[in-house]
Protein backbone atom coordinates (compact mmCIF):
# COMPACT_ATOMS: atom_id res chain seq x y z
CA UNK A 1 0.00 0.00 0.00
CA UNK A 2 1.71 3.34 -1.14
CA UNK A 3 1.44 6.19 2.10
CA UNK A 4 -0.77 8.97 1.95
CA UNK A 5 1.01 11.55 1.53
CA UNK A 6 -1.08 14.61 1.39
CA UNK A 7 -2.99 16.57 4.20
CA UNK A 8 -5.04 13.21 5.16
CA UNK A 9 -1.98 12.03 5.97
CA UNK A 10 -2.10 14.18 8.67
CA UNK A 11 -6.09 14.02 9.84
CA UNK A 12 -5.24 10.43 9.99
CA UNK A 13 -1.43 9.60 11.90
CA UNK A 14 -3.42 8.19 15.23
CA UNK A 15 -4.83 5.13 13.29
CA UNK A 16 -1.55 3.79 11.58
CA UNK A 17 -0.65 3.67 15.62
CA UNK A 18 -3.77 1.81 16.81
CA UNK A 19 -4.24 -2.05 16.93
CA UNK A 20 -6.62 -2.59 14.79
CA UNK A 21 -4.44 -0.86 11.58
CA UNK A 22 -1.67 -2.93 12.08
CA UNK A 23 -3.60 -5.86 12.50
CA UNK A 24 -5.33 -4.50 9.10
CA UNK A 25 -2.41 -3.99 6.94
CA UNK A 26 -1.16 -7.60 8.23
CA UNK A 27 -4.26 -8.71 6.66
CA UNK A 28 -4.09 -6.88 3.34
CA UNK A 29 -0.14 -8.14 3.00
CA UNK A 30 -1.11 -11.80 3.41
CA UNK A 31 -4.05 -11.13 1.25
CA UNK A 32 -2.19 -9.69 -1.68
CA UNK A 33 0.86 -12.41 -1.35
CA UNK A 34 -1.68 -15.14 -1.23
CA UNK A 35 -4.14 -14.32 -3.90
CA UNK A 36 -5.76 -12.50 -5.99
CA UNK A 37 -7.41 -9.03 -4.30
CA UNK A 38 -8.61 -5.57 -5.67
CA UNK A 39 -8.39 -2.89 -6.68
CA UNK A 40 -4.49 -3.19 -7.97
CA UNK A 41 -1.83 -2.53 -4.38
CA UNK A 42 -1.08 0.67 -5.62
CA UNK A 43 -4.76 2.04 -6.40
CA UNK A 44 -6.24 1.36 -3.00
CA UNK A 45 -6.19 4.60 -1.41
CA UNK A 46 -6.62 6.58 -4.65
CA UNK A 47 -9.44 8.17 -3.15
CA UNK A 48 -7.13 10.29 -0.50
CA UNK A 49 -4.85 10.62 -3.16
CA UNK A 50 -6.95 12.12 -6.51
CA UNK A 51 -8.92 14.17 -3.48
CA UNK A 52 -7.07 15.95 -0.31
CA UNK A 53 -8.66 16.71 2.62
CA UNK A 54 -8.58 20.34 2.24
CA UNK A 55 -10.58 20.20 -1.38
CA UNK A 56 -12.95 17.89 -0.27
CA UNK A 57 -16.50 19.81 -1.14
CA UNK A 58 -19.08 16.65 -1.82
CA UNK A 59 -18.37 13.13 -0.39
CA UNK A 60 -20.08 10.15 -1.86
CA UNK A 61 -19.90 7.09 0.26
CA UNK A 62 -20.11 3.37 -1.65
CA UNK A 63 -19.58 -0.11 0.55
CA UNK A 64 -16.40 -1.79 -1.09
CA UNK A 65 -14.78 -1.94 -3.91
CA UNK A 66 -15.78 -3.99 -7.48
CA UNK A 67 -14.67 -7.83 -7.20
CA UNK A 68 -14.45 -8.52 -10.71
CA UNK A 69 -11.20 -8.08 -12.95
CA UNK A 70 -10.34 -4.45 -14.08
CA UNK A 71 -13.13 -2.81 -12.42
CA UNK A 72 -12.02 -1.50 -9.14
CA UNK A 73 -9.36 0.70 -8.65
CA UNK A 74 -9.59 3.02 -5.79
CA UNK A 75 -12.78 5.27 -6.00
CA UNK A 76 -16.52 4.01 -5.08
CA UNK A 77 -18.62 3.47 -8.35
CA UNK A 78 -15.98 4.28 -10.43
CA UNK A 79 -14.31 1.81 -12.97
CA UNK A 80 -11.43 1.96 -15.67
CA UNK A 81 -11.80 3.00 -18.83
CA UNK A 82 -12.72 -0.01 -21.22
CA UNK A 83 -14.77 -1.84 -18.53
CA UNK A 84 -18.20 -2.16 -18.89
CA UNK A 85 -20.19 0.57 -16.40
CA UNK A 86 -21.90 -0.93 -13.73
CA UNK A 87 -25.26 -1.08 -13.17
CA UNK A 88 -25.65 1.52 -10.07
CA UNK A 89 -23.59 4.13 -11.92
CA UNK A 90 -25.66 3.41 -15.25
CA UNK A 91 -28.34 4.43 -13.09
CA UNK A 92 -26.26 7.09 -11.09
CA UNK A 93 -25.85 8.84 -14.88
CA UNK A 94 -29.56 8.26 -15.47
CA UNK A 95 -30.77 10.50 -12.42
CA UNK A 96 -27.63 13.28 -13.67
CA UNK A 97 -29.01 13.03 -17.19
CA UNK A 98 -32.67 14.43 -15.87
CA UNK A 99 -31.03 16.50 -13.07
CA UNK A 100 -28.65 18.43 -14.89
CA UNK A 101 -29.01 17.46 -17.92
CA UNK A 102 -25.80 15.34 -18.44
CA UNK A 103 -25.61 13.17 -21.67
CA UNK A 104 -24.71 9.73 -20.49
CA UNK A 105 -20.59 8.91 -21.23
CA UNK A 106 -19.66 5.75 -22.80
CA UNK A 107 -17.69 5.03 -19.61
CA UNK A 108 -17.70 5.12 -16.21
CA UNK A 109 -14.13 6.38 -14.77
CA UNK A 110 -15.07 9.50 -12.15
CA UNK A 111 -11.25 10.47 -11.79
CA UNK A 112 -12.85 14.02 -12.78
CA UNK A 113 -14.77 14.05 -10.14
CA UNK A 114 -12.19 12.89 -7.68
CA UNK A 115 -10.02 16.14 -9.01
CA UNK A 116 -12.71 18.34 -8.42
CA UNK A 117 -13.10 17.68 -5.15
CA UNK A 118 -15.83 14.50 -4.70
CA UNK A 119 -14.45 12.21 -2.38
CA UNK A 120 -15.34 9.19 -3.28
CA UNK A 121 -14.88 7.08 -0.40
CA UNK A 122 -15.96 2.53 0.23
CA UNK A 123 -16.19 1.85 3.72
CA UNK A 124 -13.80 -1.11 2.28
CA UNK A 125 -10.91 -0.12 0.20
CA UNK A 126 -10.16 -4.18 -0.68
CA UNK A 127 -11.78 -7.03 -1.77
CA UNK A 128 -11.05 -10.90 -2.60
CA UNK A 129 -11.52 -11.87 -6.53
CA UNK A 130 -15.18 -12.46 -7.19
CA UNK A 131 -16.10 -12.35 -3.11
CA UNK A 132 -17.95 -9.34 -2.42
CA UNK A 133 -17.46 -8.27 0.72
CA UNK A 134 -14.98 -10.80 1.42
CA UNK A 135 -12.78 -7.75 3.21
CA UNK A 136 -15.73 -6.70 5.30
CA UNK A 137 -15.01 -6.73 9.56
CA UNK A 138 -11.04 -6.65 8.69
CA UNK A 139 -10.50 -2.63 10.01
CA UNK A 140 -11.04 -1.21 6.84
CA UNK A 141 -14.32 0.84 8.36
CA UNK A 142 -12.54 1.71 11.22
CA UNK A 143 -10.14 3.73 9.09
CA UNK A 144 -12.63 5.22 6.54
CA UNK A 145 -14.85 6.14 9.49
CA UNK A 146 -11.74 8.48 11.21
CA UNK A 147 -11.17 9.66 7.41
CA UNK A 148 -15.36 10.74 8.02
CA UNK A 149 -14.47 11.76 11.13
CA UNK A 150 -12.02 14.41 9.95
CA UNK A 151 -14.60 15.79 7.15
CA UNK A 152 -17.08 16.07 10.19
CA UNK A 153 -14.69 18.51 11.72
CA UNK A 154 -13.88 20.61 8.56
CA UNK A 155 -14.83 23.90 9.06
CA UNK A 156 -16.56 24.88 5.95
CA UNK A 157 -19.40 23.46 3.82
CA UNK A 158 -19.22 19.96 2.40
CA UNK A 159 -22.05 17.58 1.15
CA UNK A 160 -22.70 14.21 2.04
CA UNK A 161 -24.17 11.95 -0.76
CA UNK A 162 -25.60 9.15 1.74
CA UNK A 163 -27.45 6.40 -0.53
CA UNK A 164 -28.41 3.33 0.66
CA UNK A 165 -28.75 2.16 4.66
CA UNK A 166 -25.11 0.94 4.86
CA UNK A 167 -23.73 5.00 3.98
CA UNK A 168 -27.01 6.23 5.44
CA UNK A 169 -25.45 4.51 8.97
CA UNK A 170 -22.66 6.92 8.63
CA UNK A 171 -24.39 9.73 9.27
CA UNK A 172 -24.55 9.22 13.02
CA UNK A 173 -20.73 10.45 12.80
CA UNK A 174 -21.79 13.71 11.04
CA UNK A 175 -23.06 16.82 13.49
CA UNK A 176 -21.53 19.68 11.76
CA UNK A 177 -23.82 22.39 10.66
CA UNK A 178 -22.21 23.67 8.20
CA UNK A 179 -22.50 20.50 5.85
CA UNK A 180 -25.24 19.32 3.82
CA UNK A 181 -26.50 15.76 3.99
CA UNK A 182 -28.37 14.27 1.26
CA UNK A 183 -30.18 10.60 1.91
CA UNK A 184 -31.84 8.14 -0.72
CA UNK A 185 -31.64 4.70 -1.56
CA UNK A 186 -29.14 3.41 -3.50
CA UNK A 187 -28.66 3.64 -7.02
CA UNK A 188 -28.80 0.14 -7.88
CA UNK A 189 -31.43 -1.78 -9.96
CA UNK A 190 -33.05 -3.04 -6.64
CA UNK A 191 -33.75 0.17 -4.69
CA UNK A 192 -32.93 3.23 -7.12
CA UNK A 193 -36.87 3.32 -8.15
CA UNK A 194 -37.82 3.44 -4.67
CA UNK A 195 -36.29 7.13 -4.36
CA UNK A 196 -33.16 7.28 -5.77
CA UNK A 197 -34.46 8.66 -9.53
CA UNK A 198 -35.60 11.98 -9.16
CA UNK A 199 -33.54 12.51 -5.56
CA UNK A 200 -31.70 15.81 -7.56
CA UNK A 201 -28.61 15.65 -5.17
CA UNK A 202 -26.16 16.91 -7.81
CA UNK A 203 -27.99 19.74 -8.31
CA UNK A 204 -28.89 19.96 -4.73
CA UNK A 205 -24.99 20.02 -4.02
CA UNK A 206 -23.96 22.47 -6.84
CA UNK A 207 -26.91 24.99 -5.23
CA UNK A 208 -25.23 24.48 -1.94
CA UNK A 209 -21.68 24.90 -2.86
CA UNK A 210 -22.64 28.35 -4.74
CA UNK A 211 -24.59 29.77 -2.31
CA UNK A 212 -21.49 29.25 0.35
CA UNK A 213 -19.30 30.65 -2.29
CA UNK A 214 -17.58 27.11 -3.40
CA UNK A 215 -17.18 26.39 -7.40
CA UNK A 216 -19.43 23.78 -8.23
CA UNK A 217 -19.22 20.66 -9.60
CA UNK A 218 -18.85 19.54 -13.27
CA UNK A 219 -21.00 16.57 -13.14
CA UNK A 220 -20.35 15.52 -16.49
CA UNK A 221 -17.87 12.80 -17.65
CA UNK A 222 -17.24 13.08 -21.24
CA UNK A 223 -16.94 10.12 -23.55
CA UNK A 224 -13.67 8.38 -24.30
Amino acid sequence: MPPITNDWADALKEEYKKDYYKKLFDFVGKAYASGTVYPPGDDIFNAFHLTPLSEVKVVIIGQDPYHEPGQAHGLSFSVKPGVEIPPSLVNIYKELESDCGCYIPNNGYLVKWAEQGVLLLNAVLTVQAHRAASHQGKGWEEFTDAAIRALNQEDRPIVFMLWGSFARSKKQMLNNPQHLILEAPHPSPLSAYRGFFGCKHFSKANQFLTEHGTEPIDWQIENI
